[in-house]
């Protein structure tokens, strides 16, 4: 029988999220739900190809391995493979889904070549006519040499990013040949002013055809996972709450059918317009982080339903919305005179799927076309429950009494510290992503590999500048003139020290998320005189901010160049920008936090088990309820989407 251990391994802890209010639902908007779902579901292989080309065989292997009941469990080197597996099944395949680096095997090469050899031959990845030593042979470099594909995605300036990222959206073809590729189709298209997102769902091959891409569709690349997708798509359809949902999802199933990147932005149009339904979902090829080069969109799916209570807050911002942009402290060119559309809803998640699950987001704000959310405006979100999730979790963990510098500021930030930690991101979402403008002309890819770093930055700045406007208050959002400084503290102790703890001794900052805050606190730290210093106690290093009010005039200048770089497409701004400030880690900085955080015995990232979504069904068959089951283990879980929703 196989065991399951806890749901805490390596750097990481899994939680649960809860769907409140679920039971309330209709049963139409419930079996909405439950299609949405399992369309989220069935996408999680094509997250795996896409983050390596080994990662599926990989998988299968292992899970082979891991399920064979004549392998002895109780070795060692069998319990450190379990461990590998789970990191793999956490990250979508075997890069840390933060650093991006290879997982180093903590079992030995030998003891999996006799544990492969063991297994039924039937249950292994073999391609046609291949035997298990030449499988073997293909795939042990990949897990076991360092030098053999070591980076899902490389950042690193000067470098060939495409040909050093083990990432599998190129073939052949090199970072020059890509980006002169998907510029010459920029300068052929006809009418610009609606441009599609370049390069968005394929794969871009050098062969003997030369450099061409492959779609992803219905009858394309990963053919077989978007037909069943599509499958459950067309069952939500018919459970939609309006005729507007019905047409969201129809466009969308005509964009897998046909990979039109024109029908993805009809898709997109009318998604950000559809407002009146309880249920929402993102599904498909979304966020380009993924990508070195930010062009091709990684698989996610997540399918959501108001919080109809934390939702006030949300749509209080959103109807400021043109309040907020007019009052940005950035140049009146690069700010929008007319704001369009711009809706925010706290929501429950009730699945997470492909690029969004076991790891997820707190916020999303979609579309990413520039001109969409000029012209049609942008849809944001604010978890409600994973947040929830994650405040539990960190209360009582004793980091911030390691961390915060005094006694008085431990107590703001217990006292404002959930409230401005999630008002921040409604900011950040709801308008920071959606405010300014570019200059015509700009080309929306113009940042290169350095626009995600940027774009987080400006929505931080955002979040950072106006959280501590009277205007929060006025609008009932904070209940004091105080509160922000909690935030303040929180985000520039994390920039430039405690999301240390998330990079391994000798690294560098990589993400673009983490390389965003680390712009931010290092730049205000530099520029700010006496406005932040760094003190030592009894060998431990604190920060202190002496004049919030004065850091909140930094937050503005530094918001007021990032736009400009943004508005302005200046990428060699950008480059020294991140450069300078984002990506260095100061060593001896570094393994004094690490220390001090070991003695907290926590784990650096969080990641979630889906809900189980169970149909209910009377005497004729048909489903009368869906009940929701919070039972079931990381590892069963795993392996049940293995078998389930393995379609490559």
């Amino acid at each position: 029988m196989m065991k399951y251990q806890d749901e805490r391994f390596a750097d990481l802890q899994l939680l649960r999220y809860r769907l409140t209010g679920f039971e309330q639902l209709s049963l139409c908007q419930k079996q909405l739900i439950y299609y949405l779902s399992k369309a989220t579901l069935y996408g999680r292989d094509i997250t795996f190809d896409q983050f390596g080309k080994y990662n599926l065989r990989i998988r299968k292997m292992l899970e082979a391995v891991y399920t064979d009941l004549t392998i002895d469990h109780e070795s060692n080197d069998f319990l450190a493979m379990e461990i590998y597996l789970k990191r793999l099944w956490f990250s979508n395949g075997i890069y840390h889904h933060y650093a991006c680096d290879k997982f180093e095997p903590g079992f030995s090469q030998d003891w999996l070549r006799r544990a492969v050899c063991q297994v039924d031959a039937s249950k292994l990845p073999l391609k046609n006519h291949e035997s298990v030593e030449q499988m073997m042979d293909e795939l042990f470099p990949v897990i076991f040499d360092k030098d053999v594909l070591p980076k899902r995605v490389n950042k690193a300036d000067g470098e060939d990013l495409v040909a050093t990222s083990a990432c599998n959206f190129y073939d052949g073809v090199t970072q020059q040949e890509a980006e002169a590729y998907y510029q010459q189709l920029k300068h052929d298209a006809v009418d610009d002013r609606q441009p599609v997102s370049y390069g968005l769902n394929s794969t871009l091959v050098k062969d003997d055809a030369g450099i061409h891409e492959v779609v992803w569709s219905a009858d394309g690349r990963y053919a077989n996972t978007i037909r069943h997708i599509v499958y459950w798509l067309e069952k939500a359809k018919t459970v939609a709450e309006n005729e507007k949902q019905a047409r969201v999802i129809g466009h969308l199933i005509n964009y897998y059918k046909t990979g039109d990147l024109r029908v993805f932005n009809d898709y997109c149009i009318e998604w950000v317009g559809e407002h009146d339904g309880r249920i929402d979902f993102v599904n498909g090829f979304i966020e380009v982080y993924g990508d070195p080069l930010g062009l091709k969109g990684s698989w996610e799916g997540i399918v959501e339903y108001k919080d109809l209570e934390a939702t006030k807050r949300t749509q209080t911002i959103s109807q400021n919305a043109q309040w907020f942009e007019d009052h940005s402290p950035v140049d009146p060119r690069f700010r929008k005179p007319h704001v369009k559309g711009v809706t925010a809803n706290a929501i429950c998640a009730a699945m997470l799927g492909g690029d969004e699950y076991p790891s997820t987001a707190i916020g999303i704000n979609l579309p990413n076309a520039d001109w969409i959310r000029a012209e049609h405006g942008s849809k944001s979100i604010t978890i409600s429950n994973i947040t929830d999730a994650y405040n539990k979790a960190a209360h009582g963990s004793g980091f911030k009494e390691e961390f915060v510098i005094d006694e008085a500021t431990l107590a703001l930030i217990e006292k404002y510290g959930d409230i401005c930690d999630d008002l921040h991101t409604d900011l950040h979402e709801c308008l920071g992503h959606g405010s300014g403008q570019l200059l015509p002309g700009t080309d929306p890819d113009a940042l290169k590999a350095y626009g995600n770093t940027i774009e987080e930055a400006r929505a931080d700045l955002f979040g950072l500048y106006y959280i501590a406007d009277q205007k929060l208050i006025d609008l009932g959002l904070v209940p004091d003139a105080e509160a922000y400084k909690s935030q303040y503290y929180s985000y520039i102790m994390n920039g430039l020290m405690t999301q240390l703890i998330r990079i391994e001794p000798g690294r560098q900052i990589e993400e673009a998320h983490m390389r965003n805050r680390a712009l931010i606190a290092h730049w205000c730290y530099e520029q700010g005189g006496d406005v932040i210093t760094m003190e030592k106690r009894d060998g431990k290093t604190f920060v202190r901010i002496s004049d919030y009010e004065a850091l909140r005039g930094l937050f503005a200048r530094l918001l007021a160049e990032i736009q400009r770089i943004k508005s302005e497409g200046d990428y060699e701004a950008a480059r020294q920008m991140v450069e300078r400030y984002a990506i260095k880690v100061d060593a001896e900085l570094h393994q004094e936090v690490l220390d001090r955080y070991k003695q907290l015995n926590l784990a650096p990232y969080k990641g979630f088990i889906n809900p189980q979504l169970i149909p209910v069904l009377d005497d004729n068959g048909d489903i009368c309820d869906i009940t929701v089951s919070y039972s079931e283990s990381y590892v069963h879980q795993m392996l049940r989407y293995g078998q389930e929703y393995g379609t490559l």
